[in-house]
């Protein structure tokens, strides 16, 4: 019985990961697993440049457009949803395509993520409330009274982790670095890791173009339709909240372009420095699409 093997592309946004991917899958007859935690709401198409119609007629895609945008989600319940997927998946193929840009997504898959419970519906909500009215410094601060040794070392920048970090606390009554045990889990089939990297420059030309397409495409009027909803976690992303900026007048829509484009970059240099970490990863440009399916042949039971 052949080793069953989970192929996990990984790269910067922009970089050609989807292309690469329908070419890896339909040449191993195999379905591939979504990892970018954006394009899995399905309000949200333009912005995430989540794989089109055509391209997922082409390859069966799992995890793109399965949530509505107030659904809560977290790498804890991917994990634990893609696991159980891929027992399924094993049973047809010797081989399966993880592919996207959430770092934590994919290290929830590859590596396991700590048991971290649910939160409490109404803790999430007055949370979130405190943070739309007072903004972060007081959730910080919150942070540091009940776990000031995560409150040490979090992105105190980072509202999404601060946030969550408060509401477990608030949830169990426990610290929430008391769930953080950082211990990887074995998994039953083979991981070979592909990085996908382009000339820094020529990454950058992409993503803007890309952004520029995406305006073309109707960006402007799927963030229009957000609008209302732009508290939500799932809204805090590039690309809709410096368009929020512009229709609450702080900006202009040259201006949040712009700053899409630049913040675009900033994320995709953020994407590299995390997956480079990992010695595991033999990296590509996805223009050597033949080397790097030589490479998984090679190392791919069939």
């Amino acid at each position: 019985m052949a080793t069953k093997t989970l192929i996990v592309i990984v790269g910067p946004t922009g970089v050609g990961k989807t292309d690469t991917c329908i070419h890896i899958a339909e040449h191993l007859h195999t379905e591939i697993i979504n990892a970018d935690s954006r394009q899995m709401f399905a309000d949200l198409p333009i912005g995430t440049a989540a794989p089109t119609p055509e391209e997922q007629a082409r390859v069966k895609h799992h995890f793109v457009g399965n949530l509505k945008i107030n659904d809560y989600y977290n790498a804890s319940m991917y994990e634990n949803d893609v696991i159980a997927l891929l027992e399924q998946l094993f049973r047809q193929h010797d081989s399966v395509v993880l592919s996207g840009g959430s770092m934590m997504y994919v290290d929830a898959v590859c590596n396991g993520i700590d048991d971290i419970p649910n939160v409490k519906e109404h803790i999430r909500k007055h949370v979130m409330a405190r943070y739309e009215i007072e903004g972060l410094l007081p959730i910080c601060r919150d942070l540091e009274r009940l776990d000031p040794e995560y409150y040490k070392i979090v992105d105190r920048k980072n509202p999404k982790r601060v946030m969550h970090a408060v509401e477990i606390c608030l949830s169990t009554g426990k610290t929430y670095t008391s769930f953080r045990t950082n211990s990887k889990k074995q998994r039953p089939f083979n991981i070979l890791k592909i990085g996908l990297n382009r000339d820094r420059a020529e990454l950058y030309k992409r993503i803007d173009r890309r952004v520029d397409k995406m305006i073309d495409s109707g960006l402007l009027q799927e963030a229009e339709r957000m609008y209302p909803n732009k508290g939500l976690n799932a809204l805090n992303t590039v690309g809709y909240k410096e368009l929020f900026d512009y229709f609450d007048g702080a900006s202009s829509l040259p201006d949040a372009v712009f700053k899409i484009k630049c913040n675009t970059h900033k994320y995709c240099r953020k994407q590299l420095t995390w997956f480079k970490r990992d010695e595991n990863t033999r990296w590509f440009s996805p223009e050597h699409l033949e080397e790097i399916i030589t490479y998984i042949d090679q190392n791919v039971e069939q």
